[in-house]
Order: structure tokens, then sequence, then C-alpha cells
């Protein structure tokens, strides 16, 4: 038996698994993490908050599963970037969330480069990514020490390599997307020339070893987080999709190795590189999920997300919301977008606006859908789906009635870690297919969609509308 200690490293915590191939997971530790949201769109988090999660949370998860781990995987956030010293791994700056929107000046001077980024990395040149981040960071903080993405640092301090995998270089702006590699012209064009890059490993590749959670072992299976969980999925063919619903909500869908570019507002990212291949994926996302019902808690219209099906209406009769609270992602890429409410009477009453919430966030995952379609020639014919909120029926039965597909309930809520559990043992065991290291699984729950498919089309039409409206609003804001 090989246990794996996974950890995923996330935006309002750490979790730490230990899983085992004939076991399952035998041990869970969680350390919850609060980001700090500034003014002005500043979204931070303190790096050595970050790295004593992932260690308290791994060694706990150790002590708890009472076995030796044979490998130590690691999930991280994605475009989340810090400045550190190479030297001695202090952090020289906060961490920049992937959230922050403070780079989007960057982004406006670099305006006329749009066309040419999306070509070149498959991103759409927005603050959401790494390099604008990477580039206010240098103009604003410090010029000192290297900056990364917040796995390179985390790595370095168990390894002491300098590294990151190929998934989470492919959400920077400064890789060639066609050739897995930095690119020399998109560091001049961000002013991150001469900016020491970490090697990019594959997802599979042991970098390192590590003592940090006891006996010295392998560290491998470096993944970004949606990745890992598209893995775990299953999703390891062309054309199947899973959305996470977490802080934010992400839409992807694997498109083989064809790194198709989006015509419909999508990014186009590397899904792993394992096995000497490289998958492709689309990708759409909703920037606020779970923080537009932490919004309800706030206002008191919810008790806890525990409570989101006891609280919501069965129909909210004619209420429409765009719960764009930190702007609208993919396909408006709209950050000034406000959240919005359409079609209160005096009749509206605190359910219907909590449905409408669930069905707006559902909304905005049935454009992405339908985005999916427009770029592979047809619509995925099954959603699967993880993350804390699938727990809401309400949610996941508009999800299917909005996107009228059917919702694979993934039966775990660690989907994260146990994808970047599977690439550890095929790093292990190079022998062992992607397919075998996943294994089978069935869902906790399917939602078919109730609505006909006439209904869920005058909703999604009203819903656009509106969405529309309010990225409009916020262009001119």
């Amino acid at each position: 038996m090989t246990a794996i200690l996974a950890i995923d490293q996330g935006t309002s915590g750490t979790k730490a698994v230990v899983v085992d191939a004939e076991d399952g997971i035998v041990a869970l530790a969680e350390e919850p993490l609060r980001p700090a949201y500034l003014s002005g769109g500043g979204v931070e988090q303190d790096p050595r908050a970050l790295l004593d999660s992932v260690l308290d949370a791994g060694r706990r998860a150790v002590r708890e599963a009472g076995r030796p781990v044979a490998a130590v995987a690691l999930a991280n956030q994605g475009e989340t970037v810090l400045a550190w010293d190479r030297t001695t791994g202090a952090p020289l700056s906060t961490a920049l969330v992937w959230q922050d929107r403070r780079a989007e000046s960057v982004c406006a001077e670099l305006a006329e480069h749009r066309e040419r980024c999306a070509a070149r990395t498959g991103l759409v040149l927005d603050p959401y990514f790494s390099a604008p981040k990477m580039a206010w960071l240098r103009r604003h903080l410090t010029r000192d020490g290297v900056v990364t993405t917040t796995d390179t640092w985390l790595v370095h301090h168990l390894t002491g390599q300098f590294v990151t995998d190929a998934s989470t270089a492919s959400r920077s702006l400064l890789l060639d997307l066609d050739k897995v590699a930095w690119d020399d012209e998109l560091l001049a064009l961000f002013g991150l020339e001469g900016e020491p890059l970490p090697r990019i490993a594959a997802c599979d590749e042991i970098v390192g070893t590590t003592r940090a959670f006891g006996p010295e072992v392998p560290v491998a299976g470096l993944i970004v987080d949606q990745q890992a969980a598209l893995v775990a999925e299953g999703c390891l063919t062309p054309g199947t999709a899973k959305c996470t619903y977490g802080t934010g909500a992400f839409l992807l869908a694997n498109t083989g190795p064809d790194p198709v570019r989006s015509s419909a507002g999508l990014t186009t990212s590397v899904a792993w590189r394992a096995a000497g291949e490289t998958p492709y994926c689309v990708d759409g996302q909703v920037y606020t999920v779970a923080s537009a019902v932490r919004w309800l808690q706030d206002l008191g219209l919810v008790g806890s997300a525990t409570g989101l099906d006891a609280a919501a209406a069965a129909d909210a009769e004619g209420v429409l919301c765009v719960p764009a609270f930190a702007g609208l992602a993919a396909p408006w890429w709209a950050p000034g977008a406000t959240a919005s409410f359409t079609g209160l009477t005096l009749s509206t009453r605190r359910e219907h606006l909590v449905l409408a919430v669930l069905q707006g966030i559902a909304a905005q995952i049935a454009e992405l859908c339908a985005r999916v379609a427009a770029d592979l020639g047809h619509p995925p014919t099954r959603l699967r789906a993880d993350g804390g909120l699938t727990r809401s029926a309400a949610l996941m039965q508009a999800q299917a009635d909005i996107a009228q597909v059917p919702v694979d309930v993934y039966p775990h809520a660690h989907a994260t870690p146990l994808g970047a559990a599977a690439l550890a043992r095929c790093a292990l065991d190079p022998a062992l297919t992607l397919e075998e290291a996943v294994g089978d699984w069935q869902p906790a729950t399917v939602h078919h969609p109730r609505w006909s498919a006439d209904r869920a089309a005058e909703f999604r039409t009203a819903w656009a509308q509106a969405a529309t409206a309010s990225a409009a609003e916020g262009e001119r804001a």
C-alpha cells in the first residue's frame, strides 16, 4: 500500500489528506485562512501564514494517519504571486491573491497587445493572471529577490528547489502555450525581462525531497488546483468537463492534445503534463460563488451555507440576480461590473433573493458551458461538479435546469488533493497510467434537468441581458 500526503493550498484554507490506494482517505486536516480585502481591489495573504498552514495541516494529517507516506503532492492557487529571497526563503512582499485587481492599470497600458497575448498564451489580458500582478508588484512593492507564484516559494521551503509545474506556468501570461516554455518577448512586454523564472516541471515528476513531515520522502504531483480536480474527476478525454464550486467557480473542459484558442471568451491552459504528454483544457471563471453566499450570510438572509436549501424559495418569482460582486470574468471580462437584482416587487421576500443568487451563479456557469460548446463543436453531455457548495441541492438543481445537462456530484469534498495524489502516484510508479491512478468513481447524486428546454432558454436570455447591462454599467463607471 502506498500512502500519499496531498496538500491543497487554497485561498480560504489549506487542506491536507493522506490517501492510500487501498483504503482511500485515511486522514484529513484543514487550516483556515482569511485573505485581506483592501480598498482599490487589493486582495492579499500573509505568505508566512500560507507556509505555516501547509506545514501544520500536513503534519497533523500524517499524525492522524498513523502510517508512513511515500510522497508529498502539492496543489496550488495558480495565479497568486509574491516576491521572496532565494537565499533565505524569506518573503519580501505580501502574496497578491488571484482575485487582486490592482494590476488593471498594467493591463490597460498593454491593451493594444491583447490579441498577441491571447494568440501566444491562450489567456486573456487580465489582472486575474500572474504576470500583470508580478509587474504591479515590481512597480509598487519591491524590486528585490525573485517574484513567482506561491507554489514555487512553498516548494522551495520543502525541497530547496526552484520549480513550478506546467499547468501553473500556463496561468501566467508568460508561457508560450504551444512550446510550454517561458517566452522572452512576453517577459519584456510586462517589464519583467531579466527576472529569474523557475524551471517548468512535469506534473508527474519528482522535483526533490522533503523532511518537513517526517522521514525524507519525494515531492511530486505539483499541479494547479483546478486542473487537479479535473484529474480527480476523471476528465481525461476530450470533451469531458467539470465545475468546482468554491470561493469562485471554475469550469474546465479537456480539449486533448490540441491547445484550442477560444473564440468564445474562455481561456486555454495546460491541463497537466504527465507520461510525456500534454493535454490542454479550456476554462471559464466565476469570481464570486461561496463569497456570494457569505454576502447572503453577512446580510442575515441565510444563517450558514448549510442552510441555503432551507432558505431558498421553490421559485424566484421573476427575480434575477447577476452576482458580480467582484466583476464578471469569462466570457465578459468586465472587472468593473457590479452585482444587480432585477424583477423586485413588494411581494419579493428573502427566500426569492436567496434563490435568485443561486440561479445567478448557475446561469454564469451555464453560459460557460455554452461557450465550451462553441469552442469544441459540441456541448458537454454531462457536468461533473465538486466543491463545498455541491452540498446545496437547490444550487445543483438550478445548474441542471439552466444548463440543461445532468450534473454528477463528485462523492468527495477533496477532489483537488486527490488529483494531485494520483499524479504523485504516477511519479512513484511510471508504469501506472493516470486512468489507473485516478480509479473509478460513482456520483454521490445526479441532478437531472426538470425545466423544459424552452423555459431554460427564456431564463438564460433574460439573465444574459441583465449580465450584459451589468458589464456595460461597469465600463461606464
